[in-house]
């Protein structure tokens, strides 16, 4: 099971942007996201609804709970 940050990250790349492009689309600090990334902290249920939002993905995929969809 992969974790967070581990997905998080997995989908930006997919997509091809920074860390600060995510960063402003879902309204948090650049640091906030980094810390994301890093596994250093864990988002809101808000937070974390708008990277769903954001990557097309469902929280379950966030989370590890479901594999991600392929690209």
């Amino acid at each position: 099971m992969s974790s967070f940050s581990e997905n998080l990250k997995t989908c930006r790349k997919r997509r091809h942007v920074s860390q600060e492009v995510v960063a402003v689309y879902c309204g948090i600090a650049y640091g906030t996201y980094r810390r994301y990334e890093l596994g250093e902290r864990e988002p809101t249920l808000s937070t974390l609804c708008a990277f769903a939002d954001y990557f097309g993905v469902t929280l379950d995929q966030l989370a590890g709970r479901e594999p991600l969809p392929t690209e």
